[in-house]
């Protein structure tokens, strides 16, 4: 979890540059979303609107700080934010889910000087649509960042210190636990299958 899902869900809210008193929105809610929301949690953030469904997710996203819910069966994700933020919009956005499509939600959302911070993969698509108007025809001053989370021994060991300080509790990640190698497979197969329950599998191993 140190060397993927937390670092790559904080990365989230460094890109998005959040400081204290933010409202944030974080778009999706898995495993680096949640870290996202831990992140933004971290570095002051007033508010955190995630965009997500699945009730373990909501669940845990609460545990790390999320204060409000949305979710795309109600509609599209700007106009809520927008309806909850009495038409202003949010100081800052982290993508960490969605589709090429979900840039142009997360550019609606974002207030004019706002900034988007985005760890998620685009495996498809062959264009990012930014709106234009929302963009303040190029003079809205917001910012859009994305790139590879940073790693190294130095990165590691801070975030270890969240965890052992208490500070972080990893924890709630794990929703299927499981010991010894012959579960291997099984927890492969989990993360090919992603059912509902799911957030991520952890194979215990014995000294």
């Amino acid at each position: 979890m140190l060397s993927d899902m937390v670092p790559t869900g904080f990365h989230g809210a460094e890109l998005a540059d959040i400081q204290f008193g933010d409202e944030v929105l974080v778009i999706g809610i898995g495993p680096v979303g949640l870290m996202s929301v831990a992140g933004a949690n971290m570095r002051g953030a007033s508010r955190i609107i995630a965009v997500g469904t699945r009730p373990n997710c909501v669940a845990a996203a609460k545990g790390y700080g999320a204060t409000e819910f949305v979710s795309y069966k109600d509609g599209s994700i700007e106009d809520q934010v927008l309806e909850m933020t009495n038409g202003k919009g949010v100081d800052k956005v982290i993508i960490a889910g969605g589709t090429v499509e979900t840039f142009e939600s997360a550019v609606k959302s974002l207030k004019p000087g706002g900034k988007i911070g985005s760890v998620n993969y685009l495996g498809s698509g062959t264009y990012v649509n930014i709106p234009r108007v929302e963009w303040g025809v190029g003079m809205g001053h917001k910012m859009i960042n994305g790139g590879l989370m940073p790693g190294g021994r130095l990165r590691m060991e801070k975030l270890g210190a969240l965890v052992a300080s208490g500070r972080l509790d990893v924890s709630p990640l794990s929703t299927h636990v499981f010991e010894g190698w012959d579960y291997v497979p099984q927890a492969l197969q989990l993360m090919k299958d992603k059912p509902a329950d799911l957030i991520k599998p952890v194979v215990k191993f014995a000294d």
